[in-house]
């Protein structure tokens, strides 16, 4: 069972249609189209047909059990549950840190049907929290980034969810209660230690005062291998296969033509190595750090192939600086 359950239950796009089809396997929610996107990843969820009012409406007839920042045992008053459009509900307050705006947290979460009152899944048997939601008013759905804002690590929130798309009457309303159990900051840019012994024949990097770089490509002819030369070396975590990275980047074909760039844009992008991401990226990106900065040369074979992609002709290999600025 797959389901991304902070992003999805606590985004303004995906809201919690989409979680509750994350929840029980109906359906993925998908990213963003842009052309680099597609290759680098999905910095939003796609908008889905949600019948969930954008604003927040504190439910009462729940309660929590349990010790702080463990598993709790949610209970109603009474089954069947209504679940209000927008409900939420603090079921416990945290002991930990004090959560601010730009804070990343990661969560377990539990959710409980409200025909039932049974538990319909649970993240707790995975060792590996959701760390997907930033505490930021462009991801959050209205009205939530006051209700984090000065609660602290360990406080226990309920969010209602009505699903007309669910085939499940069990499924089709419930709660989910969900444990902030960490949280960090994203960086935003690479930092770490210069890598001295680059290669002199690859393209050359500069980077302005805020670590935006450009390319000087420096006569280099791709020999059809993939390159992932690290530029910086992060001090932080390892992406792995199953990782996403949240990422800045600048590509350029060959000839040095820029074809994008999130740093133009003041963004950044999730990058999936799962799935969602060209076979260069997954290759050069997994095993490097969180803190890098890492100069990718990506074939044809393990980018776009023969396909033309917008302003990118078919069969380009393609040159990119990637930051790694958080791993999840």
């Amino acid at each position: 069972m797959r389901y991304d359950s902070a992003k999805h239950i606590l985004s303004t796009a995906a809201a919690a249609v989409c979680a509750l089809a994350m929840t029980v396997g109906l359906a993925a929610c998908g990213g963003s189209g842009n052309t680099t996107a597609s290759a680098s990843g999905s910095s939003s969820a796609a908008p889905s047909s949600s019948s969930a009012s954008s604003s927040l409406v504190k439910m009462t007839g729940i309660k929590a059990s349990g010790e702080v920042g463990q598993k709790p045992t949610i209970t109603f008053d009474s089954t069947p549950y209504t679940v209000p459009d927008g409900g939420y509900a603090i079921l416990q307050e945290g002991n930990g840190d004090t959560l601010e705006e730009g804070d990343r947290i990661c969560m377990q979460s539990v959710a409980i049907s409200a025909k039932t009152g049974a538990e319909i899944y649970s993240s707790w048997e995975n060792a590996t929290p959701d760390c997907a939601a930033v505490l930021d008013s462009s991801q959050l759905r209205s009205g939530l980034l006051d209700v984090f804002k000065g609660q602290k690590v360990g406080m226990l929130i309920a969010m209602g969810v009505n699903d007309t798309t669910a085939t499940d009457d069990a499924q089709k309303s419930y709660v989910m209660a969900s444990t902030v159990v960490s949280k960090s900051r994203d960086l935003t840019r690479a930092e770490g230690d210069a890598v001295t012994d680059v290669p002199s024949n690859l393209p050359k990097v500069t980077l302005d005062g805020n670590g935006k770089p450009s390319i000087d490509i420096n006569g280099y002819q791709s020999d059809g291998t993939l390159v992932a030369q690290p530029l910086i070396k992060g001090k932080g975590a390892q992406v792995t296969s199953s990782s996403t990275a949240v990422v800045k980047y600048t590509g350029w074909l060959l000839d040095g033509t820029q074809f994008d760039s999130s740093w133009d844009k003041n963004t950044t992008f999730n990058a999936s190595m799962s799935g969602g991401v060209f076979t260069g990226w997954t290759e050069g990106l997994t095993g490097q750090t969180v803190g890098s900065q890492v100069l990718l040369v990506v074939p044809p074979d393990k980018g776009y192939g023969s396909t033309a992609q917008g302003s990118i002709p078919a069969n380009s290999t393609l040159v990119f600086v990637v930051d790694i600025l958080a791993a999840y």
